[in-house]
């Protein structure tokens, strides 16, 4: 039996290879709200830090990121055409349904969103959408999500790319694995001890169905 019966995954960073797309962005919507525009060097350096240090650090103001994320969630709407999911997807969540697992999506961006950019195949994979979550509002949906197919926290992993998605994991009591090819920094994930942090699919398909 695998060691997990449901598995709730992050999507932008993750499941998708959005993170250049949306440091490709961010100067352009820091104009708009009104936060610090970055280099590229400064933008590599935010990957080492929590979301809250990167808020610091771009001189955001809490009251602004709802209007921020909205805003960043039409505009993938806009340019999905852009945003790929990694090639790998469809035939992971293939190998896990074959096994029994349940899969979650929770994420910041938008069920449709998330629909198209994974196509067909892969999105009737999943058996629960959480979109919308907001920056730190992912403990929520994770302990939604937990309850609504009735496992245990026990049962349950998160697979994320960012620092809060380890800590939203961890307040929930769920397993919590950490995936180098997004947004943060391998460092910083490490940092933040999640259960395990992963740099390939290999590694990753292992955790998740170990033989």
């Amino acid at each position: 039996m695998p060691r997990y019966r449901l598995v709730i995954f992050d999507f932008d960073g993750t499941l998708a290879d959005s993170a250049a797309w949306f440091f490709g962005v961010i100067n352009d919507v820091a104009r708009r709200y009104r936060f610090r525009q970055t280099t590229p060097e400064e933008r590599e350096a935010l990957r080492s830090m929590s979301t809250r240090e990167i808020l610091a650090a771009l001189e955001i103001s809490s009251w602004k990121v709802p209007f921020i994320a909205s805003h960043m969630r039409r505009r993938v709407a806009r340019h999905v055409e852009e945003i790929h999911a990694f090639p790998w997807v469809t035939s992971l969540f293939e190998q896990l349904a074959s096994e029994g697992v349940t899969i979650a999506i929770v994420s910041s961006n938008t069920e449709p969103n998330i629909v198209r950019v994974l196509g067909q195949a892969a999105a009737g994979r999943v058996r629960g959408f959480g979109g919308g979550a907001s920056l730190f509002g992912k403990a929520k949906q994770f302990e939604r999500m937990v309850k609504q197919h009735g496992f245990a926290p026990s049962e349950v992993v998160s697979v994320g790319d960012e620092v809060r998605d380890i800590q939203a994991a961890r307040q929930c009591g769920m397993g919590t694995i950490a995936v180098s090819w997004g947004l943060a920094s391998e460092s910083a994930l490490r940092a933040a001890k999640p259960d395990a942090v992963v740099s390939t699919i290999e590694e990753l398909t292992e955790r998740l169905l170990p033989r």
